[in-house]
């Protein structure tokens, strides 16, 4: 239950002391510390000169409490909670008389009043604190709720309570076997915040304390990879870093950085699979790019579905060992945490609290997310995460038949009706990357979350008691978009997400990837609820506003274009570094089964900004001239992007040209129709965009001539598109490119032809 506002204690000019670590229910929605840099600045002792500053600061409404108090009895929506800092003051105060005293001093210098009143204040705070403690006898700190919760891995608040009970009757017996595991959090009984650099990258990286000119460095966004190292099992790529470089030496002995259970239980799996050499493969060298927390851009992952089943899985299991070994560290370093203030309770309170070692959760418990696009694929990525947790820590799976349900394929057949027309069975042959893909539950509108205890795994837990969300980009840019419209709804579980992987980027994008710019910046910005957040425990760079500088983001996909760099370079800002996957492509041509004559016209374009019109301009005045009069027909133009696709589409419509359209949002009944069309010569021009390729892969008949307007994302789809010239007259293919399509160009022709092509002076180059 949230606490009481100032306005509804009218005729009170003191806030009552045991409930101001709670939140205070406003009606207008607004972070609970939308000033963090205020928080610094009130740790610093000020001159009596600053006293008017601090009356317009202190406060996170700007005013007063002396104004406050005189408008108290006005309209009650002008009120809003203090900070962050007056809130964790005056819990402290409780029990300690300095930091009672240091108090009152803040409400003295913001009511405008000398030192010398200060003696009728304590006076009077004296008498105020008999009565408060009577009146709040009843309610419960958030520090007591925490210890009461020892079953609990993570953070803990209201949420987690409601299924608490069954939890607790283990919890004592458990809270002894992990000790083992996390030796590595207390030395010399001393906690995280005291260890030295020697220990996990984990506690370092999150024990780190940004500097002032740290943090304007990170700001520019301005990254120097300084290093390279040979990509394993990779030959033809090779990894690239910032800062100090990764090492390449094996560390058995130190189990990588992972708890021995989860190190364990790992290398049982892998030598049950069949395999050896653990210290040497893929997956336990990518796991220790992961476990050195930098951001990982690693965009030529072989996926799955185009036979690279044994790569793609190794990424995934590093990536997911990293996860659990992220979420179990969290919850031994609250365990530990708990059990030692629990030893304090009757001792020196304040000693122990102002010691500040105890500051080691966020605004709220989910620290893990990952984003992937289809259900299939979720359910694969689950299933494998319950597979590599250890034994003794999933003796129950909570909702395992539900999620079967959900995220298998019992419904696939009905939904290939319902978006084709036509059952499963009546479809004609399709690749074998495409059935793979698409063979399971497509739905791209999940969201998940998944909760650990010490002894099982609940599957759709609700949010703020999860560790882990599990969601497709449409599934959280709707709860993005609730939270926004409806004021009951919040997404401030996204505010301490430590660990963010994107998996299967190269899905996304044909997807729609804004929604993943959109939800990256939403991310780790300040609540608006406190959601029983203790705030005595919370790290101090998330009050400062720092979280996203500890972020780490995993982006991973089968190849890299200018919208996944963009939110590499720009979003993804940890203060740990970068790692990039750099690849030099052999190109896709050999793949070509026809003699097809390929012309590459390259054209002159100013900036990346001004690309899309110059390609157009192009076309519009050197290309379309020669198709115009043209009698034959059976032109096709391959279009990359839904906005090329209508700004060809509206060029043809004020040329009265004969076309016809197949595009992602073309209705079935209407690509029939076209299809039809075009293969008997009723329309001249047919316009097929990438993504309706990537949903249906057609195989269009009819083509005489191929005008490749822009280069698909996906290499594997210039050869396809190529071999429907089979059959033609001509067998002649134009493509149209720019020095800003230098990625795509480099997946198809080959790294060391491209850059020739984008050097010459020359603007026709002719492959055969």
């Amino acid at each position: 239950m949230m606490g009481k506002s100032l306005a509804e204690k009218k005729g009170l000019k003191k806030l009552k002391t045991r409930e101001t670590i709670k939140t205070v229910k406003q009606p207008i929605k607004r972070p609970f510390n939308d000033k963090p840099e205020m928080t610094k600045a009130a740790k610093k002792p000020r001159k009596k000169s600053d006293d008017k500053v601090a009356n317009d600061s202190l406060l996170t409404s700007g005013h007063s409490l002396k104004e406050l108090s005189n408008s108290v009895n006005q309209e009650e929506d002008i009120f809003r909670e203090p900070s962050v800092f007056d809130n964790l003051l005056k819990a402290l105060g409780s029990g300690s008389e300095k930091l009672a005293t240091l108090y009152k001093k803040r409400q003295l210098e913001q009511e405008g009043r000398s030192d010398s009143e200060e003696d009728k204040i304590a006076t009077f705070e004296s008498a105020s604190l008999s009565e408060e403690e009577d009146v709040g006898t009843g309610s419960v700190s958030e520090s007591s709720l925490g210890d009461a919760e020892e079953d609990d891995l993570g953070e803990h608040g209201p949420a987690d309570m409601l299924e608490q009970t069954e939890e607790d009757e283990t919890g004592d017996e458990d809270g002894n076997s992990d000790a083992g595991d996390s030796q590595d959090l207390e030395i010399s009984g001393q906690t995280i915040l005291d260890e030295p650099e020697s220990t996990s990258s984990f506690h370092r990286h999150l024990g780190h304390i940004l500097t002032n000119e740290e943090v304007d460095e990170l700001m520019k966004n301005k990254w120097k990879f300084k290093w390279e190292l040979p990509a394993i099992s990779m030959p033809v790529s090779r990894w690239a870093g910032t800062g100090d470089q990764v090492s390449m030496e094996t560390n058995s002995d130190q189990n990588y950085g992972l708890m021995q259970k989860l190190y364990n239980h790992w290398l049982d799996i892998y030598k049950t699979s069949g395999f050896s050499d653990f210290d040497t493969s893929r997956q336990r060298f990518f796991f220790s790019l992961c476990s050195s927390y930098r951001d990982i851009l690693h965009c030529n992952k072989k996926p799955f579905y185009l036979k690279g089943n044994e790569e793609d899985s190794s990424i995934m299991d590093a990536y997911i060992m990293h996860a659990l070994n992220h979420v179990y560290k969290t919850r031994d370093l609250v365990i530990k945490s708990d059990a030692k203030l629990a030893k304090h309770q009757e001792g020196n309170k304040e000693e122990v609290l102002r010691g500040g070692t105890f500051l080691d959760q966020g605004f709220t418990r989910p620290k893990v997310m990952f984003i992937l696009p289809l259900g299939s694929i979720a359910l694969r990525v689950v299933k494998r995460l319950i597979q590599l947790t250890p034994i003794s820590n999933k003796a129950n799976v909570e909702h395992m038949d539900r999620f079967s349900e959900e995220f298998g394929t019992g419904d696939v057949e009905d939904d290939d009706e319902q978006k084709d027309g036509s059952s499963k069975s009546q479809k004609p042959a399709k690749p074998a990357d495409f059935q793979i893909l698409f063979g399971g539950n497509n739905n791209d509108h999940f969201m998940l979350g998944i909760k650990f205890t010490k002894r099982s795994i609940k599957l759709y837990s609700d949010f703020y008691s999860s560790d882990i969300i599990v969601a497709s980009p449409l599934g959280l840019i709707t709860k993005i978009g609730e939270a926004e419209v409806e004021k009951e709804k919040d997404v401030d579980y996204l505010s301490s997400i430590e660990v963010l992987i994107i998996d299967h980027a190269d899905v996304i994008t044909m997807q729609n990837w804004s929604h993943v710019n959109t939800l990256v910046e939403q991310l780790n910005r300040m609540p608006f609820n406190q959601h029983g957040t203790d705030v005595m425990r919370i790290r101090p760079w998330y009050l400062d506003g720092h979280a996203h500088f500890y972020r780490q983001t995993i982006l991973l996909g089968s190849f890299l274009n200018p919208d996944m760099n963009a939110l590499f370079n720009r979003l993804c800002v940890n203060h740990a570094g970068k790692v990039k996957s750099m690849t030099e492509y052999k190109g896709v041509l050999p793949k070509i089964l026809l003699e097809v004559r390929q012309v590459y016209e390259r054209f002159d374009a100013p900036s990346i900004a001004e690309a899309d019109d110059a390609r157009l301009d192009y076309f519009c005045k050197k290309v379309f001239p020669k198709i115009k009069d043209s009698i034959e027909g059976g032109i096709m133009l391959f279009i990359s992007s839904y906005f090329e696709f209508v700004r060809i589409r509206n060029f043809l419509k004020s040329q009265n040209a004969s076309f016809c359209l197949l595009g992602e949002y073309t209705k079935q009944s209407d690509i029939s129709r076209a299809r039809v069309w075009f293969f008997e010569g009723k329309r001249k021009i047919m316009l097929y965009t990438e993504r309706a390729h990537f949903y249906h892969r057609y195989k269009i008949r009819g083509i005489q001539n191929l005008i490749i307007y822009s280069l698909p994302e996906r290499k594997e789809f210039y050869p396809e598109i190529i071999n429907m010239l089979d059959g033609s007259k001509n067998m002649m293919c134009n493509v149209l490119f720019s020095r800003f399509d230098h990625l795509r160009l480099e997946r198809i022709v080959g790294t060391s032809a491209a850059k020739r092509m984008l050097s010459s002076d020359k603007n026709i180059f002719v492959f055969t």
